[in-house]
């Protein structure tokens, strides 16, 4: 192995932990997301409960 080899090798290198932390941190940020609509889900889910509940047509005739 030369050392124009070992230079190209450690670049590789760099690049490749480069985009390894780039995909973390779209992950981290993909991670946040998911959680954020689940829980908006979780919420919606709720009040829509809570108002079915409080309607005064709960035979099915809306």
């Amino acid at each position: 192995m030369t050392e124009d080899d070992d230079v190209t090798s450690n670049k590789v290198v760099r690049q490749l932990e480069d985009r390894i932390r780039e995909l973390e941190r779209h992950l981290g940020r993909k991670t946040l997301e998911a959680e954020i609509l689940r829980e908006a889900l979780v919420k919606s889910r709720s009040k829509k409960l809570t108002l079915h509940a409080r309607s005064p047509l709960t035979d099915g005739f809306r």
